[in-house]
């Protein structure tokens, strides 16, 4: 008499896999949402939170099923190891948002002259929905930002305004930056060719004199920073997620030499998780490699 053995059938297993793709599958279609789409950070966040939690469900499930494959031989080793496969990429971005969350400070608006930062041309406006921040930096943010990133400094160059302001158009060209609001571009002198040619001395007299009107008065302060600054403000986006971040840049001659700073801020929630950083470095670090050789102190 033929003895056939009848393989038992984890159910578990199987249920791990459906809850791992629901994970994926809704991770996914939040991602192409947000970087592409309407979806704004703060839904994103809360769609991301959610594949997770449905990705934590399917990790005990898709485990008991290789533990029933590896203790009576039960089928659904394969569904198991795919829905530990499937819930790994929605957790693997949760739980790296969280360990910088709680390794780095609490920051979200960051600049590389914390005594003087640049000021916005137009204040950042966002709905930040369940991501409430303090709407003022305060000098313990600033000395919590030095402490973080003590590197991140401006930068200051052997050359006039315009030459400078040229190296900021291609290094702001390939950060992906785009330039939204600008300040003080009439500081930097036209190219000679592009200036107007002198006008005829002999002009015409009109036939009626203009009447002179009084001179207004000047303005004991500029409107933005110092008068002699250009700055350009713009926004940018994360390449993968697409998280937004609002930067200004400004130029400062002084002299013979011209600083440039940046000041970067994430558009939602009281935490940038040091993208901010990353991305004032990636500009300055272009910036020096389309000024190289004007580079100072």
């Amino acid at each position: 008499m033929t003895v056939r053995f009848v393989r038992p059938v984890s159910y578990s297993a199987y249920a791990g896999r459906r809850f791992g793709f629901s994970a994926l599958v809704l991770f996914v279609i939040a991602a192409l949402a947000h970087r592409f789409g309407p979806l704004t950070s703060p839904d994103f966040l809360a769609l991301a939170f959610l594949s997770a939690a449905i990705a934590a469900v399917s990790v005990p499930l898709s485990v008991i099923g290789l533990v029933r494959l590896w203790q009576v031989g039960a089928e659904g080793g394969v569904a198991a190891a795919k829905g530990l496969f499937y819930a790994a990429v929605p957790l693997a971005v949760v739980a790296a948002g969280a360990f910088y969350y709680y390794t780095l400070p609490r920051l979200y608006d960051i600049s590389t002259d914390i005594a003087d930062p640049p000021p916005w041309v137009a204040e950042p406006q966002a709905n930040q929905q369940w991501l409430p921040r303090t709407g003022m930096i305060t000098p313990a943010d600033r000395r919590a930002q030095f402490a973080a990133y003590p590197g991140l400094t401006g930068r200051r160059y052997q050359g006039a305004l315009d030459r400078v302001y040229e190296g900021v158009q291609k290094a702001v060209l390939s950060a992906r930056i785009s330039i939204t609001r600008k300040e003080g571009i009439e500081l930097i002198a036209p190219d000679i060719a592009e200036r107007p040619a002198p006008q005829d001395e002999q002009a015409p007299v009109p036939d009626v004199a203009p009447v002179p009107l009084s001179r207004p008065e000047p303005l004991l302060s500029p409107l933005f920073g110092n008068a002699g600054d250009v700055l350009l403000q713009g926004e940018t986006r994360t390449l993968v997620l697409g998280l937004r971040f609002d930067l200004v840049i400004r130029l400062r001659e002084d002299a013979e030499t011209t600083s440039v700073d940046i000041r970067v801020a994430s558009r939602y929630g009281p935490h940038d998780l040091g993208i901010g950083q990353a991305i004032a470095e990636d500009f300055l670090d272009r910036l020096d490699t389309e000024l190289l050789g004007i580079a100072g102190n």
